[in-house]
């Protein structure tokens, strides 16, 4: 009873404080297949650490490693779908409840979702290009001249070819500045994100309002308004029903 309390609690700041900016991490993905590899024995990831495999260090001195071990796991979680998490943030933005969704993912499913604003601060799967002469190509491409066997792939001009994601060594994109300052006067709804990852858990600190949505604890759990512990798309489903209710009586 308590539980059902505080959600109806968190659905009414919810929409007393709209719109609300959303910050989501892998958490949310997870219902989609999509592995979390900061959680211990996730599959995919028990064998290598995507801290290394999937760092700019290993891209420049060992591209093989690159190219037949990081990249190729990626590629795996390309054909993933959204799920009632991504859904539900989408159906919030077109109802003027979200106006941003800063995600920490690279796998499109807030876009694929139906979502407007999104901001990928750690890049995407969509694209790829050369770091020569910066000419963009489809992720499609890159993924056919690595599975034709040119290792490291190479464009027209003789420079490398390589995915628009953000890896480890890299700088972040310009996304990142205007999620600091789109959250600087928003209200922050956290789905899905250990705020673990620097920067992007300067994100929270600079929040006026906070919520988590998280399946464990986080370090800001003890500065957010309210905290669910679960499955995102369990949580926000709840809220969603509630939240509807409120819309209906006022």
């Amino acid at each position: 009873m308590l539980q059902e309390i505080k959600k109806k609690a968190i659905a009414e700041y919810f929409w007393m404080n709209r719109p609300w900016v959303i910050l989501t991490g892998a958490g949310i993905s997870t219902e989609s297949g999509i592995p979390d590899f900061r959680s211990p024995h996730t599959g995919l990831w028990k064998q290598y650490d995507p801290m290394e495999i999937l760092s700019t260090d290993v891209l420049f001195n060992k591209p093989e490693l690159f190219y037949q071990i990081g990249f190729s796991i990626l590629m795996k979680f390309k054909h993933a779908q959204p799920n009632q998490a991504h859904c539900i943030l989408a159906s919030w933005e077109s109802r003027g409840l979200v106006k941003a969704i800063i995600t920490q993912n690279i796998d499109s499913l807030h876009i694929d979702a139906g979502s407007k604003k999104v901001l990928e601060i750690h890049g995407h799967l969509r694209t790829a290009h050369c770091m020569k002469c910066l000419r963009t190509v489809s992720i499609e491409k890159l993924e056919s001249l690595v599975n034709g066997g040119q290792i490291p792939p190479h464009c027209s001009c003789g420079g490398i070819i390589r995915p628009d994601v953000v890896l480890f060594g890299d700088m972040l994109p310009s996304s990142f500045e205007e999620a600091i300052k789109m959250v600087q006067n928003s209200p922050l709804l956290v789905i899905g994100s250990s705020l673990q990852v620097s920067p992007a858990n300067l994100i929270p600190s600079l929040a006026k309002k906070l919520i988590i949505v998280n399946l464990d604890e986080t370090p800001f759990d003890n500065r957010a308004a309210f905290v669910l512990h679960g499955k995102a798309g369990m949580l926000l489903n709840f809220l969603d029903e509630e939240v509807k209710k409120i819309a209906e009586r006022v």
